[in-house]
This record gives structure tokens, sequence and C-alpha cells, in this order.
């Protein structure tokens, strides 16, 4: 896959009409807004933080659209986009002590997460994340690390491969199995502690399994 060239000064290749780019953006990456939408939601603090980025990712997307090899994956295209538009935010605010840094993934947008975390997990431990209210498991996933979560993200809900992830986060593919891996294997020991704080289950073992009191 082509990475995107973000306001890439040398346009489209020669015979390629800019019209023709145009028409092929607004067929093939504007249907995928709601779906970025999301993922600008989980990134940042607030819904117009998120309608900035969405917009900016768009705006580069479209500049360099040019350079996206058809055939490939938009999706993980313009995800990547956006995770780069918002690394560069990031970094802006940083250099700005006057204005805060809310927690990246909001609590509350973690409610739609929800249903695709159980269905990423093994059926057990699917099983053991029913014995908790959606607010003690929006708890849990605060406490995982931003890099955790988003991965997990992109795997579950946007059901993107572990090389595409690695693409979108510019990081190795072993490296988004491990976060795969330890945000979930985080989940399960935070939420072990607390069943057994409120006695729902005994133990959560690290093969998954749980064991109900009583």
């Amino acid at each position: 896959m082509l990475q995107p060239c973000e306001g890439d000064p040398a346009g489209p290749p020669a015979g390629i009409l800019r019209s023709e780019l145009a028409a092929r953006f607004e067929r093939e990456a504007l249907p995928l807004l709601d779906r970025l939408f999301r993922g600008a939601q989980r990134l940042t603090s607030n819904r117009q933080d998120a309608e900035d980025l969405l917009q900016e990712t768009m705006l580069l997307a479209y500049r360099g659209f040019h350079t996206f090899e058809e055939g490939t994956n938009l999706n993980a295209w313009m995800f990547r986009i956006m995770h780069n538009a918002r690394i560069t935010r990031h970094r802006k605010m940083e250099r700005r002590p006057s204005e805060v840094l809310v927690e990246d993934f909001a609590a509350q947008t973690l409610t739609e997460l929800l249903p695709y975390l159980r269905r990423g997990l093994r059926s057990a431990e699917a099983s053991a994340l029913e014995l908790f209210p959606d607010d003690e498991i929006r708890n849990a996933l605060m406490q995982l690390r931003d890099e955790y979560r988003w991965t997990i993200y992109l795997a579950d809900v946007e059901g993107l491969s572990y090389k595409e992830i690695a693409d979108v986060t510019g990081v190795a593919t072993g490296t988004v199995m491990s976060r795969v891996h330890r945000g979930r294997q985080r989940l399960r020991a935070v939420l072990g502690s607390t069943a057994r704080r409120r006695r729902l289950i005994r133990d959560l073992g690290s093969d998954g399994r749980h064991r109900a009191c009583g």
C-alpha cells in the first residue's frame, strides 16, 4: 500500500485529470465519513475537536488521493492520515502550555466499543464481561494506555488486520499483536480484580476461565 502523501506538490500523475480524482474521491471516500468520525471521536476529547480532526483528515486525503493505490484498503489508508494528523495536533498542543489536552479516549465515546470488544475477546472472557455494567467496563478501558485502546478499536471495531493496523499506527506488526494481547490481558486483570472485590467471581485465571461465586 502506498503511503498517503499529505499535500504532495507534485499533484496527480500525467494523464489523470483532477476532475477524475475528485469524482473518485467523492465516490469512494465520502461514504466513509461516518466511520471516520467515530474514529475521530475516539482520538479526541469532545465533538468539536473530532469534527476538526475529521475535516483535516478529509482535506489531507483529498490532496494526496492520487497516491492511494486502487485495490488496497481505503479505510486503513484514511485512518493512517487521521492518525498522523492527530499526532501533529497533539504536538502543537504540547507547545501550548496554557491549553490542557484531555484524555484522548473520552469515557462517553467508549460506549459503542463495548459490544465489539466483547466480540473480540474469547468466549470465556466475553461471558465474564457480561457480569459487569457498561460503566465499569468503560472505567477499566480508561485504565489502559492510549495505544492499547486505539489498537483494540482498530482491530475489533474497524476489523483491520494486524498488518493494516501496523500501517496506520506506524509500528511493527509484532508490536500491534503485542498491544492487542497486553491490552486485553490488562483488561482481564482489572475486571477480575473488580469482580473479586464485588464477589461476582472467585477468580479469572490467565486462561480466561472464570468461576462464579455461590
